[in-house]
């Protein structure tokens, strides 16, 4: 799952980490590139020594060059992370984005509410942490089921 708590459930303070789920590894996205590259320069193998193989060269680099950009963007929009550290009086969430920038919220955990919006959210099981005047999301980037999980159990720890 792609959050865990990092310090035991009785501990104080209790930290949770959220990150996307990453289905290509690095190494994975290697092969594919190269998987590709292979499968599309097959037609082109008769055409070696003949001046067509200079038409088609361009447009086949430039595919292979677009599969390995998209995987790199794809890759780099996933560099996200989440942070929830709930001590005995604060909640504190940080969220580093992609390009780097931070954002914070921290509220008093007794005032603390977490809320799952079945519909009304930008995805289905919508979870935010609502506090000190501001509502905020965690974890929109988890599955369906990840969300649920989630929302089941920060209402959980925010409930002792």
């Amino acid at each position: 799952m792609p959050y865990e708590w990092i310090s035991p459930p009785q501990s104080t303070p209790q930290k949770m980490r959220l990150w996307p789920h990453n289905s290509l590894p690095a190494r994975g996205m290697a092969a594919f590139v190269l998987t590709t590259f292979t499968l599309i320069s097959i037609p082109v193998l008769p055409l070696l020594g003949s001046p067509i193989l200079w038409g088609l060269l361009p447009f086949t680099l430039a595919a292979v060059w677009g599969m390995y950009w998209a995987l790199q963007r794809n890759y780099k929009s996933r560099q996200i992370s989440e942070e929830l550290v709930l001590d005995e009086t604060l909640a504190r969430l940080t969220r580093i984005n992609p390009k780097g920038d931070v954002q914070e919220w921290d509220c008093d955990r007794y005032w603390t509410k977490v809320t799952k919006y079945e519909d009304e959210g930008p995805v289905p099981n919508y979870v935010t942490l609502r506090g000190k005047g501001r509502e905020v999301e965690i974890g929109a980037f988890l599955s369906e089921e990840e969300r649920i999980a989630l929302f089941e159990d920060l209402e959980r720890v925010l409930r002792r």
